[in-house]
C-alpha cells in the first residue's frame, strides 16, 4: 500500500482518536467492535460513526461484518499513527520519497527542521513474500495467536536495541535516533548496496573488512543470519555499513553454527562471482610444511572465542533464555559453589546421599503402614501395642544383664501376684504377629468389590429381573 502522508493534512484530533481507540482495541480484538470503539473514542458530541466512515474512505481501517459489526486497523492507519507521534516528538518534520521495498519493510527520506535528512524504516510484516514468520523468528515466543502489526513493532523494538548497542561497541552500523510503533528513525547512510556495485578499487581489503565484521559479531556473541550484499552498504570511499538487525540471534543458538556458516559462504559467494576473487591460500602447519587449504576451511565457528563482549546475554537475543539468565545471577551472587576436591568432601557427600536414600525408604515403609491401618481401623490400637513393647525391648536391650535379671524377676512376680497379666500379654503378642504380617502383606488380601454379584447378592437379582423383562 502506498504511503500518501497529504491525507495527514485533512484528518483531525478526532480522527486520530478513533484510530487510537482501535488500536487499543486490537489488544484483545482482532476485529474491534463499533460499540467498543464508540465507548474507548469517547467524543464529547458523538459522530464516532461519521469519523469510521471518513477513516474507511482513506483506506486507514477495514471494516468486517462478517461474525459482528467491526473494524481493524491497516498497516497504513498504524503507519500515521506512529508518524504523527513522532512528528509530535520533533523527531522530523517532512516525509520525502521512498528508498527501497524490502521483503518486510518500506524505507522512506524524512527530513528534520534544520534540513538533516533521515530514514525512515517500516516494517509490514505479513506479505505475501514473508508470511512465514512464526516459524523463522522468535517474535512469538510461547504465545498461540498474534497479529501482524504486533509483530511488525516486535521487530522494530528488536531492531532499535540491535542498532543502539552496535553502535555503542563501534560497529558500523547508522545512527538509532528513535522508534515508535513498527517505524524506527535512523541516520541516511551515504552510500549504494553492495549489489548495485559491480567494480570495486580494494575488493580484497573490503572483503577482509566485511569478514572481519562477522567475526567481531560473533566475538560479542551475536550472528548476524542475513548477512549478504543487500544489507552492506559501501560509500564511495568503500567504507562498509551493514544495516538489517531484526533476525540476529545469540551464538548459543541451537543453529548458531548453520546462520553463521550461511553468512560467510553468501560473502564468499558474492565476491568469488561478482570480483572474481580466488579464496584458495597457503599457510604453514606446525611441522613447516606448506598446507593448502581453500574456502571450505575459511572461517570455523567453533574456533571464534566470545571474549569481546555478551551483547546477546544484554539485549536477550534469540537463543539465550530465561534460564541461562538465572544461572548468571546465581553464579555473579555466589550461590553457586565449587566443590571440593579432597576425598572427606566427597566421603561426606556419599553419606549424605546414601543418608537421604535411607530415609526414603523410612519414610515409603511408614506410609505403607499407614496405608494398611488406614483400611483396617482395628489395626490402629494392635499397632500401638507393638510400638509400646518395642520401645519395651529397646530399653531392655540398652540396660545390664543384672538389670534384665532382676527385670525377670519382677516379671515372675508380676505373673504369680496376678494371672491376669499373662493372659494380657498373650494377647499383645498375638495382636503383635497380626500387625506385623498385615504391614509385610502377608494377610489376606480383601475381597473384590464384585465378589457379591457371585453369591446371589442384589446385583444377580437385578440382572435375573432385567433377563425376565428382557424374555417377557
Amino acid at each position: 500500500m502506498k504511503l500518501d502522508v497529504d491525507v495527514l493534512r485533512y484528518l483531525s484530533k478526532d480522527d486520530f482518536r478513533v484510530l487510537t481507540a482501535v488500536e487499543m482495541g486490537m489488544r484483545n480484538h482482532e476485529i474491534v467492535p463499533s460499540e467498543l470503539v464508540h465507548r474507548i473514542a469517547s467524543l464529547k458530541h458523538g459522530g464516532t460513526y461519521k469519523v469510521l466512515k471518513n477513516l474507511l474512505r482513506y483506506k486507514l481501517l477495514h471494516h468486517d461484518s462478517s461474525k459482528y459489526d467491526g473494524f481493524r486497523l491497516t498497516y497504513l492507519g498504524y503507519d500515521f499513527l506512529a508518524i504523527k507521534t513522532l512528528v509530535n516528538r520533533g523527531v522530523f518534520t517532512a516525509v520525502g520519497r521512498q528508498l527501497g521495498v524490502g521483503k518486510e519493510s518500506d524505507i522512506f527520506e524524512v527530513a528534520r527542521e534544520d534540513g538533516t535528512v533521515l530514514a525512515m524504516k517500516l516494517h509490514r510484516l505479513g506479505r505475501t513474500s514473508f508470511r512465514a514468520v512464526k516459524s523463522k523468528r522468535d517474535y512469538l515466543r510461547h504465545r498461540n495467536s498474534y497479529n501482524w502489526l504486533y509483530l511488525s513493532r516486535l521487530a522494530a523494538l528488536k531492531e532499535f536495541a540491535f542498532m543502539k548497542a552496535l553502535e555503542d561497541h563501534g560497529f558500523p552500523v547508522p545512527n538509532a535516533v528513535d522508534c515508535n510503533r513498527h517505524c524506527v528513525i535512523m541516520s541516511l547512510v551515504q552510500g549504494y548496496p553492495l549489489v548495485q556495485v559491480n567494480q570495486l578499487q580494494n575488493p580484497d581489503s573490503v572483503f577482509e573488512t566485511i569478514i572481519g565484521l562477522v567475526v567481531r559479531l560473533a566475538e560479542h556473541g551475536l550472528i548476524h543470519c542475513d548477512f549478504n550484499e543487500f544489507n552492506i552498504m559501501i560509500d564511495d570511499d568503500e567504507k562498509v555499513t551493514m544495516i538489517d538487525f531484526p533476525q540476529m540471534v545469540s551464538v548459543s543458538h541451537q543453529n548458531a553454527q548453520m546462520y553463521f556458516d550461511r553468512d560467510v559462504e553468501c560473502i564468499f559467494k558474492f565476491f568469488r562471482k561478482r570480483f572474481h576473487l580466488n579464496f584458495q591460500e597457503t599457510t604453514d602447519g606446525d611441522d613447516g610444511s606448506d598446507i593448502d587449504t581453500d574456502e571450505g576451511s575459511r572461517l570455523s565457528f567453533a574456533s571464534i572465542s566470545k571474549t569481546a563482549g555478551f551483547l546477546d546475554k544484554e539485549l536477550a537475543a534469540s537463543g539465550f533464555t530465561r534460564k541461562d539468565q538465572d544461572v548468571i545471577q546465581k553464579f555473579i551472587g555466589g550461590s553457586i559453589e565449587e566443590s571440593g576436591s579432597d576425598d572427606e568432601g566427597s566421603d561426606d557427600g556419599n553419606e549424605s546421599e546414601t543418608n537421604e536414600t535411607n530415609v526414603d525408604g523410612l519414610d515409603s515403609l511408614h506410609l505403607a503402614e499407614q496405608d494398611v491401618i488406614h483400611k483396617n481401623p482395628d489395626l490402629n490400637s494392635k499397632k500401638e501395642g507393638v510400638s509400646e513393647e518395642n520401645q519395651q525391648n529397646s530399653e531392655a536391650g540398652q540396660g545390664s544383664e543384672h538389670d534384665r535379671h532382676n527385670a525377670s524377676d519382677k516379671e515372675d512376680d508380676n505373673e504369680t501376684v496376678n494371672e491376669n497379666d499373662a493372659e494380657l500379654m498373650k494377647r499383645i503378642e498375638k495382636q503383635r504377629r497380626r500387625a506385623v504380617s498385615a504391614v509385610r502383606g502377608g494377610r489376606k488380601s480383601l475381597a473384590s468389590r464384585n465378589s457379591y454379584k457371585d453369591k446371589g447378592g442384589k446385583s444377580s437379582n437385578n440382572s435375573k429381573i432385567q433377563k425376565q423383562l428382557n424374555n417377557w
